[in-house]
């Protein structure tokens, strides 16, 4: 393998009990493969002890950078302050949660071949509650269809870039529609990929925000907006250009 340099950037908000020991195993797992590399965390206004903990570890591990949302923005948010602020040229991400095993990420790394732009996780078994594997396999078909999108699981957090794809596109959504935003994004900007299956596991601490009446709205918002953004407004131009040409 060539010599690369590997930002793992971590989205967290309250997990206490689980953004230490993903630190330390992305941070052992990256050791394998490079020293140029680095951890960082964005603490999207946590609650519990998750900024502390955080702090702590900054104080500790040279590799380790920490960014503090003074309060919670959300998802999308937290995922784009990341994004601006990793100095690598490759980035690993995924949630603080504990859901998936940053272990893995040597299954991305394996896949990016110098043709491929970004490698992107699905889930090979969702382990949540019947209801949410059944809700999130309706959304993940939904958004295909309503966006044409041609990746297997848009809400699979668990991905690997190129930096430079962040200089072709730029992120709008602070909520979890920034899954669907950057899945367009990038098959507009013709970015290429690969998928590959993941491992997912029950979330033992805590409970998701998804489920909650005032989440699911600025959801169904955000859907809108980025629906209307990337999808409506691009055909609505392609058809006037191609009346300005007839006419």
């Amino acid at each position: 393998m060539e010599p690369i340099s590997l930002t793992a950037f971590f989205p967290a908000y309250n997990d206490q009990h689980t953004i230490e020991p993903i630190v330390r195993t992305a941070a052992d797992e990256m050791r394998k493969v490079t020293d140029d590399f680095e951890v960082l965390v964005v603490d999207d206004g946590s609650k519990d002890e998750t900024g502390a903990i955080l702090d702590r570890l900054a104080v500790e591990l040279p590799y380790l950078r920490v960014i503090h949302h003074e309060r919670n923005l959300g998802y999308g948010a937290a995922l784009i302050s990341g994004f601006k602020n990793a100095k690598k040229d490759l980035i690993f991400y995924t949630d603080g949660d504990g859901q998936y095993d940053v272990r893995e990420m040597h299954n991305l790394l394996a896949e990016l071949r110098p043709n491929i732009d970004l490698v992107n996780g699905y889930k090979v078994k969702r382990a949540d509650a019947w209801y949410r594997i059944w809700i999130g396999t309706a959304y993940r078909r939904a958004m295909r269809w309503v966006f044409r999108l041609s990746i297997r699981d848009v809400d699979c957090d668990f991905r690997l870039f190129r930096r430079y794809v962040f200089d072709r596109i730029s992120l709008e959504s602070r909520s979890g529609v920034i899954c669907v935003e950057m899945a367009k994004k990038f098959e507009l900007a013709g970015f290429r990929m690969v998928e590959i299956p993941v491992s997912h596991y029950p979330r033992i601490y805590g409970r998701s925000e998804f489920f909650r009446l005032r989440h699911l709205v600025y959801t169904f918002r955000g859907l809108l907006k980025v629906w209307w953004t990337l999808v409506i407004s691009r055909r609505l131009h392609l058809w006037m250009s191609f009346v300005a040409k007839k006419s």
